[in-house]
């Protein structure tokens, strides 16, 4: 019996040291030779391809896994899947941070890419149709986008005081009876021919073949809030080699690609 006792314990033993030296446990640093980074696709890949070959020279691999929307990114970070994630808005990072209880944080600001309308059969937003239907962001924040763009049109106003977190539940006078269909944002590209307008993100946009400067009827006001920001886990924030890659981000080759690659539709955050 004492024989047996001493195996379970060897092998309760094992398990735990086994345990302590695998996977991304919540408190490890971050490797300063190697960052798992995770993008959408399109100009946030791109982007980060540039930065990727700059970050050889300074010793530090760079892993790119590219995700087609904008959940499974925070997901895999909050899992330990990744070490830094680069393709969304604060706001957007603390609505996910609130509705599934996780500790993501932003480090520092990459990219302003604004959102913009479409459609395949309106070339001027105030000849919008009675009860036409336009679709939307189904997540908060850049449904909340849409709606303030409307209103900036003129075409509904928004009942409340918190327009950065207003819902199709704030909409007031809606005089055009206009149905705002919440989707998928990667979604409304594929559907604008279901729809009278769609608003659409800027990575989504030019991943379909829409230039946001010709083909948008209506594009986000250039002092919009919804900066791109550089998103680790909270206990990552004051690791070491977050300064190289924001280093490596701000610099002038990746300002001047992102200036040449998107003619203004992107814009870098940082003085150049």
């Amino acid at each position: 019996m004492k024989r047996i006792i001493q195996i379970i314990l060897a092998i309760g033993l094992i398990v735990s040291l086994l345990a302590a030296c695998g996977g991304n446990d919540d408190g490890e640093a971050l490797s300063e030779d190697k960052l798992v980074v995770g993008v959408t696709a399109g100009p946030h890949e791109e982007i980060f391809e540039v930065i990727q070959e700059l970050a050889e020279d300074e010793g530090l691999e760079i892993e790119i896994k590219v995700f087609s929307d904008y959940i499974m990114p925070n997901t895999s970070l909050a899992e330990g899947d990744l070490d830094v994630n680069s393709y969304q808005h604060e706001p957007f990072m603390k609505q996910f941070n609130e509705d599934h209880d996780t500790n993501l944080a932003a480090h520092f600001d990459t990219t302003l890419s604004a959102i913009g309308v479409y459609s395949e059969t309106l070339t001027d937003i105030q000849d919008t149709p009675e009860g036409a239907k336009i679709g939307i962001a189904n997540d908060p924040t850049n449904g909340a986008r849409a709606l303030i763009m409307f209103e900036e049109a003129g075409l509904i106003t928004l009942d409340t005081d918190d327009k950065e977190n207003a819902s199709v539940l704030d909409i007031g006078e809606n005089e055009r009876n206009l149905e705002f269909v919440e989707l998928e944002a990667a979604q409304i590209p594929k559907q604008l021919s279901e729809l009278d307008l769609g608003v659409i993100n800027g990575n989504y946009a030019i991943e379909n073949g829409l230039s946001p400067t010709e083909d948008s009827l209506l594009s986000e006001s250039e002092d919009s809030p919804f900066v791109n920001v550089l998103v680790v886990r909270e206990e990552n924030l004051d690791d070491p080699v977050l300064e190289t890659l924001k280093d490596l981000y701000h610099s002038k080759e990746v300002a001047e690609f992102i200036l040449e690659q998107y003619d203004g539709v992107i814009l870098p955050s940082w003085d150049y």
